[in-house]
């Protein structure tokens, strides 16, 4: 592509990433390559007016950024200024969940902004998507390739289907990272109390699914572009650790597809493909499907390394392939 694109992230601070691990400073990384000119702001600085036409309606204080793979000298900023994001080509929308109403709120005001055209610029994913697609949730609308499941506020029903799974997981709907994933063992007494803390703090539901003893193999990270595999990372838990988050202490490791993983992804592509969902990551455990990671993928660095490709270059590609040349 020759066009030359103003690219906006949107994201947590650019100066505490890890250059060797973050899928975000990668993706940075190739749109620079590729010509294409980089501002970075924190959501926080989002602002929405009620003015006239899409472009300047949605602002941001934004910095123009050079980035490099240099050990602490990693990014160079500009200074800060107001960017009306419809005047940009591409917004990368890249902030860390968890997913609260906060992170809803932006995508209520990107989606403003949200198209190809003048006035517009293409998110990256697409925010209604994003905002109708909960990861723990989405993964409910294809039953048939989940592990038993529960959604629930009631502990009558958790503790149901504790007594017929015996060895679950119980898991926040909106964290990340692995924070707040139980293990409750069958012979575990800390159920109710943990229900207890929970239902105090907050009036959201818990996800419970049964655990497979598979995760100790390791829990498969498959990324998609487009709706495409393009490969996947083992995350193989610590010793005497039931989450396999790399956030946590996982450790990454080669993997290939298997029949399984490419039946998952076969079924769930064309969702991810009609609803703009241009890079995202799935959660395999043995032949189970557990979560679809919309809001901020990891795992490009990771899977680069293993499998010598350039992952964030086939994200811009499918960018890329929005706008004419």
């Amino acid at each position: 592509m020759s066009r030359s694109l103003r690219v906006a992230v949107q994201m947590d601070p650019l100066e505490q990433v890890n250059i060797d691990g973050d899928s975000t400073f990668a993706l940075m990384l190739e749109a620079q390559a590729r010509g294409h000119e980089l501002w970075v702001y924190p959501v926080s600085t989002l602002s929405l007016t009620e003015g006239q036409g899409k472009g300047g309606r949605l602002q941001a204080r934004a910095r123009r950024v050079e980035v490099r793979r240099v050990r602490g000298d990693h990014a160079t900023f500009g200074e800060e200024e107001i960017l009306p994001l419809g005047d940009t080509d591409v917004i990368l929308m890249r902030q860390d969940p968890p997913f609260d109403m906060g992170y809803i709120t932006a995508t209520h005001m990107l989606e403003h902004v949200h198209g190809v055209g003048e006035g517009l610029s293409l998110v990256v994913n697409d925010p209604v998507a994003v905002r109708n697609a909960p990861e723990k949730l989405l993964v409910t609308h294809f039953p048939h390739l989940m592990p038993p499941t529960l959604v629930a506020w009631d502990p009558r029903d958790i503790l149901a289907f504790r007594e017929k799974h015996q060895d679950i997981i119980v898991k926040p709907l909106y964290g990340n990272g692995g924070a707040g994933i139980f293990r409750i063992k069958p012979d575990d007494e800390n159920l109710k109390a943990l229900l207890e803390m929970h239902f105090a703090r907050t009036n959201e539901p818990l996800m419970i699914q049964r655990y497979e003893p598979a995760v100790r193999q390791g829990d498969k990270r498959i990324i998609l572009v487009d709706g495409h595999p393009i490969g996947a990372i083992n995350r193989v838990p610590a010793t005497g650790e039931a989450r396999s988050n790399m956030h946590v202490g996982g450790r990454a490791e080669r993997v290939d597809l298997t029949a399984r993983d490419k039946e998952i992804c076969e079924a769930i592509g064309p969702y991810l493909r009609d609803h703009g969902l241009i890079f995202t990551g799935i959660d395999v455990i043995g032949d189970w499907l557990t979560e679809i990671n919309v809001t901020s993928p990891t795992g490009l660095q990771e899977l680069d390394r293993f499998e010598g490709i350039n992952s964030a270059g086939l994200i811009w590609d499918a960018i890329e392939r929005r706008y004419p040349s």
